[in-house]
């Protein structure tokens, strides 16, 4: 009960701060005029195929976690793999990283496969994931480092992270725990619960490191960069649905995707809030007037969510339907 009630408050605050975002960048923004460029202003044939280059990363993502999946007990099926994929991603939308487990318990439940394996496997994807957008990340300091310097400019101050550090409190207590296991080692490795978490860990570690056992590492090596590909033409291709980002580069549409990117860190369901204020601030940076960048934002924003929500939604309801005919 406690634990219910705790998850209850986690998304209501999240949820208030990320609306507290969002009233706060389009606070001055004109309802008419948002309704005119919804209705005049945007293509959304673009819109669509934007959806579709993300759904197909989706696919592709669906197949690399198989490949994953299949040295450590067995091949899944796609379509139970895909439905979990999916329904993870609807449960982002609720609770903040609540997506990763729920997709392994929907794939342990009906493919019977170790839930503990399967999330070694998810982190293992969550760090390709952040390689990806760290390469993507130096790409853009590299190419498009006049904008960068442009955004952040030259206010920040490194004398707050450096007294920080010079603090000897949080030191002093990392050293007094580290002397306590240490001390107690023995007494912790006869207990019962370490058996335990050693066995967890073992499972958990076989899967995270499965991707050193996929049969075709090519492939592997292949799908991995076609996610990242396909994520970026998504946002690319959004651009072409606006008057004024459709002559923006492929830079600034990969300067535009890392900074949506790392707003997704923010534990905000769905990056409400902290996604359209990176975005627009990117957007800004190559003379996108405030009141257009709050339209992209607003529009691609809730388009790939919408997407997520109808897809996630038939998920749980089609789930029954295909392990029924499989029974």
């Amino acid at each position: 009960m406690k634990k219910r009630y705790a998850q209850g408050l986690q998304f209501l605050l999240f949820l208030l701060i990320g609306a507290l975002i969002l009233w706060w960048l389009y606070r001055d923004q004109d309802p008419a005029e948002l309704l005119r460029a919804l209705k005049e202003d945007v293509n959304y044939f673009w819109i669509v195929a934007a959806l579709m280059a993300g759904l197909f990363s989706h696919i592709v993502r669906t197949l690399r976690w198989q490949m994953m999946i299949a040295p450590l007990e067995k091949h899944p099926r796609f379509a139970n793999t895909f439905l979990a994929l999916m329904i993870g991603y609807l449960a982002n939308l609720a609770i903040p990283r609540m997506g990763e487990v729920s997709r392994c318990a929907v794939l342990s439940k009906h493919e019977n496969l170790s839930f503990t394996r399967l999330l070694g496997t998810v982190v293992a994807e969550r760090i390709l994931d952040i390689l990806s957008m760290l390469v993507s990340l130096l790409l853009v300091v590299i190419l498009q480092w006049g904008v960068l310097k442009g955004i952040a400019g030259n206010s920040f101050d490194f004398s707050r992270l450096y007294q920080s550090l010079a603090t000897p409190g949080p030191w002093v207590a990392l050293f007094l725990v580290g002397a306590a296991l240490w001390f107690f080692r023995k007494t912790i490795r006869a207990s019962r619960f370490f058996f335990k978490l050693k066995d967890l860990w073992m499972k958990f570690k076989e899967g995270f490191l499965s991707f050193r056992r996929v049969e075709n590492k090519a492939r592997f090596v292949f799908h991995t960069l076609l996610i990242f590909v396909l994520y970026f033409a998504m946002m690319y291709l959004n651009f072409f649905a606006f008057p004024y980002t459709a002559h923006l580069s492929p830079l600034a549409s990969l300067t535009v995707f890392v900074f949506g990117t790392l707003a997704m860190v923010a534990p905000v369901q769905g990056g409400i809030g902290p996604w359209h204020f990176m975005v627009i601030t990117a957007l800004l940076a190559y003379g996108i007037e405030a009141g257009q960048a709050g339209i992209f934002a607003l529009v691609v924003h809730g388009a790939l969510n919408l997407m997520i929500l109808v897809f996630g939604l038939l998920s749980l309801l089609v789930l029954p339907f295909v392990n029924k005919a499989k029974a």
